[in-house]
């Protein structure tokens, strides 16, 4: 493989780009040099060209994988966590998660996971098709194949880990996932953001079977709680590197105002989740797995609207309706 850009972003912090099989194109996962070794931040999705990759990584910052002390993943998504398992085999080093993101790696990826159903079901109550659930439920099992071999976790229950040789303080910022962490570091003034708040793109926020039913109240919560720390520099997981950092808050909170007076309009006299994903993100063809996200969105949405008294809520026998 040729070299990889590793970028160095702080003393002894390297940000490195995983290949991903996703538009995005890469997730950015940071590496840590200590005075015993080395962490890193995240992992990637397991594929051939994720793997190359990082042994490109080892070779360029010559570590040597029983060298590496920790791994730290930032949330369950299988673009972070898919090669945990991996990662660990090569170093036999720990893999940290946080607690509620340990009970949803078991959930989601392990061997007795039934999530693809329970997405199913729900999607059925909320008014997807039936021939389009069956598609999601088989992508899904699909991407339970890119989780393997499943890592021996530990929750990361400490307020602070080292990184680069210097202590950044573990912010929980629920909402893209329910325990999904930040890290930041007071003295440099910056945030590894993983994907709380990202450059162009703005972070999924979707109801899933298990998790929060509410997570774009907790977003907004979070996204107002590292508002307030002092950032210079922001490393997300995707896309660039942010220096504008409040703006980037604004941005993301007048992105959601906007999808929220959009969805109540169509909500209307009374329409289903799928109904309204179809109005929002239908304009063009789209895969099962983006049917998906489409739809948990949409969700995560509505839900929010009806938590605020914006849109009732009504279940009748055939299908969930919302309605102003």
């Amino acid at each position: 493989m040729a070299q990889i850009e590793i970028e160095m972003v702080g003393d002894g912090i390297y940000r490195v780009p995983i290949p991903v099989p996703f538009p995005m194109k890469y997730v950015y996962c940071y590496v840590g040099r200590e005075t015993d070794g080395w962490s890193i931040v995240d992992v990637g999705f397991r594929y051939p060209e994720a793997i190359r990759a990082w042994e490109a990584v080892f070779r360029q910052l010559g570590i040597k994988p029983r060298h590496v002390r920790a791994i730290y993943i930032t949330h369950f998504h299988p673009d972070h966590f898919g090669l945990a398992g991996w990662m660990q085999q090569q170093t036999e080093a720990p893999v940290w998660i946080s607690e509620p993101d340990y009970a949803m790696a078991e959930r989601v990826w392990g061997e007795e996971s039934v999530q693809a159903c329970e997405v199913g079901a729900m999607f059925r109550r909320h008014g997807v098709p039936d021939e389009l659930v069956t598609d999601i439920e088989e992508s899904m099992w699909k991407l339970s194949l890119r989780v393997s071999p499943f890592p021996v976790l530990t929750v990361l229950d400490r307020s602070e880990i080292v990184l680069g040789q210097r202590r950044w303080a573990v912010i929980p910022v629920p909402g893209h996932s329910d325990g999904l962490i930040s890290f930041y570091q007071p003295e440099s003034r910056q945030l590894l953001a993983s994907d709380h708040v990202l450059d162009r793109i703005t972070p999924n926020i979707s109801v899933w079977p298990g998790a929060h039913p509410n997570p774009l109240e907790q977003y907004f919560a979070s996204l107002r709680k590292v508002e307030e720390l002092e950032v210079d520099v922001a490393l997300p997981a995707h896309g660039a590197v942010i220096r504008q950092f409040r703006e980037r808050i604004g941005d993301l909170f007048r992105h959601h105002e906007q999808r929220l007076q959009k969805m109540k309009a169509l909500a209307g006299t009374g329409r289903t989740a799928y109904e309204v994903a179809h109005c929002v993100f239908g304009h063009k063809p789209l895969t099962a797995h983006q049917w998906r996200f489409a739809v948990a969105e949409t969700l995560a949405h509505l839900e929010y609207l009806v938590s605020v008294g914006e849109l009732q809520k009504e279940e009748p026998r055939h299908a969930i309706i919302y309605r102003q």
